[in-house]
Formats: C-alpha cells, structure tokens, sequence
C-alpha cells in the first residue's frame, strides 16, 4: 500500500486502537503508528491525515506530547468543509532505549471543543544498525524499475537470520542477501526494487524485517520515492487575467515528455477557446499557443486534456482562467 505525504499522498498501514465515538474522530483515518524495532539513533516521522468532513469549520486549538521524545505539528491549523492537513509526529530515537509508546492529544475548539488521543509507538535498540536508514529512491521518472539498498547489520547474536522480508506496498520488490557473518557481526543487504508502474507521486511505505530472534519485533525500514510523470506542463494553470470581450488574450504552455512524443489532439477546446500545436513531428518538448477570443462578460474556468502517443502517462491537463468585462 502506499502512503503520499506531504505533498504525495500517504497511505498508512495501522489500526486505530477505538471505533471512531465523536464529530473529531471522525475526521482522523487512524490513531497510531506502530515503528516497529528501530535502531538507536534516526529520527521517526509520520504523518497523521486529518480531512474535515463536517459541514462546518474546523479548529485545531493545540497539539501536546506525553514524553519529550516525540514532536507534534499540525501543518494547517483551522480547515474549512472537505479541507485536509496532516499532523506530523517525530520521534526521537536518540532519548530512548527500548520500548516507548507516546500519545499524542490533539485539541479541538471549533465547531465545539472536543480532544483526539493518537499514539506513536518503537522498540529502540541497540543490537542493530540500518546504513543509511532509508531506502531512499529520490525524484525518479515513471516507467523504470529502479533499485535501492540498506546494509543492516547485527551486533552480539551470531546466529541471527532473516526469515523474511515484505513491503506494506505492492509497488515494491523487496530481496534480503547475506554480505558477510563474523564473531560479532553478521550484515544483511536489504535491497528494494520499484515496479515499472508504481504511480505518479510522492509518496512512502516501509520494508519490514522478521528475524529468528522471537526476541526482537519486525525491523522497520522506511522506503521514499518521488515518481514523476512521463510528462509536465508549464504552467499548470494559465491565467489570462481581465480580458475585454470582443478583444483576443494569448499565452504559451510547454509540455515536455521524458522521451520524444506527438500531441495526437488537445480536449476541452472550443470556438473561443483555441489551441495551436506548433510541431505535429515527435519530439521531448512541445510549445502551444492558448488563445482566448472573448465573448461574454464572466468568468472562463476550463480545463484542458493533452493527448499524446506515450505509451504510458500519455495524457496531461492544464486550465485555463480568466475574467471577461465588457
């Protein structure tokens, strides 16, 4: 499953502790994140989605932590009907060692006062390390399939073995290779490889880790990626400002694809709203031509669909808004 956050919509695998009881409940898709066994030292993040579901206004009023090793911030405090924000919790893993389960009290004082209990919970230990500790794919274009690696490595138990490794999302191929094994050491390469068609986004999972040790709990590894689209148009949003009807508004958009491609058509067009493509040949960057005749006073707000012969991702919209006076 995937999670996208901050921006990139994230998709989190936890269960809330309680049914949903109040208006603000509600308004939460889960109420804890369990990290699992984390190696002493990395700071945890997650990112609580808060949508607004009322149909009212909503009103963060405060946000406290039951232990100083955890961190807690709403990104948007006050949201408007159907609105979303994410409350992102960190944990500190240097302040710690073993087991440590905080809450989190989310605070409401609109549409009526109203407290959310969240919980974050990891095992920090001491006998393990993950380096780096993220599988960390960066900005990639869609279509490839990718791999990225972690060395995780145990300390004290020589007999220790992986016995398995998955990944909360699909997406994702994960593969556990023994490097070398010591008196004192053994080392593991966890390696990730990302499908051809994972989506367009940014957006997070976790790579779990269950060893022979019945001691120690699955070992998380946090896995990031950024995907983009096989094409992009700038700007997304052409704004033609005030135009006086009878009079003609002209703007460009270029529309650029990872490989060379051809515009087959544009959608949304009509006798007013006019678009010319200036080459019909292939190739990585394309420039159109917008140009709005007026007609009536009012506003114009349309969206526009770009077809291409991509094989995938071979279609992009951008819109067009402007103010027509007489």
């Amino acid at each position: 499953m995937l999670r996208y956050g901050f921006v990139v919509a994230a998709v989190l695998a936890t269960a809330g502790p309680v049914l949903s009881a109040t208006w603000a409940d509600a308004l939460f898709e889960e109420f804890s994140k369990d990290f699992g066994s984390v190696p002493r030292g990395p700071m945890l993040t997650h990112a609580f989605r808060i949508v607004n579901n009322t149909q009212g206004e909503v009103n963060i009023a405060s946000v406290r932590v039951s232990c100083g090793c955890v961190s807690a911030v709403a990104l948007k405090g006050h949201l408007g009907p159907g609105e979303t924000t994410y409350l992102v919790a960190h944990m500190d893993t240097t302040r710690f060692t073993g087991l440590r389960s905080v809450t989190i009290y989310v605070q409401f004082n609109q549409p009526a006062f109203e407290e959310v209990r969240l919980w974050v919970q990891a095992n920090c230990r001491n006998d393990f390390s993950i380096t780096p500790d993220t599988l960390a794919f960066g900005q990639l274009k869609r279509g490839g399939t990718p791999t990225a690696s972690v060395l995780l490595s145990f300390y004290g138990n020589t007999d220790v073995q992986i016995t398995e490794v998955k990944c909360e999302s699909n997406y994702i191929q994960p593969h556990v290779q023994e490097i070398r094994r010591s008196d004192s050491e053994v080392t593991y390469q966890v390696t990730a490889r990302l499908r051809a068609d994972a989506p367009v986004g940014k957006w997070y999972t976790d790579v779990w880790v269950k060893t022979n040790n019945f001691g120690m709990p699955p070992i998380r590894v946090p896995l990031t990626v950024e995907i983009e689209s096989a094409l992009s148009v700038n700007p997304e949003t052409v704004m033609l400002g005030v135009v006086k009807t009878q009079t003609e508004s002209e703007r460009r958009v270029i529309v650029r694809g990872i490989k060379p491609f051809k515009i087959v058509k544009v959608e949304g067009t009509n006798d007013r709203l006019l678009v010319h493509v200036d080459n019909p040949q292939a190739k990585p960057v394309h420039v159109l031509t917008i140009k709005l005749k007026a007609g009536e006073p009012g506003e114009v707000n349309r969206t526009l669909s770009v077809l291409t012969d991509l094989a995938d991702d071979n279609k992009i919209d951008f819109h067009i808004n402007a103010q027509v006076v007489p």
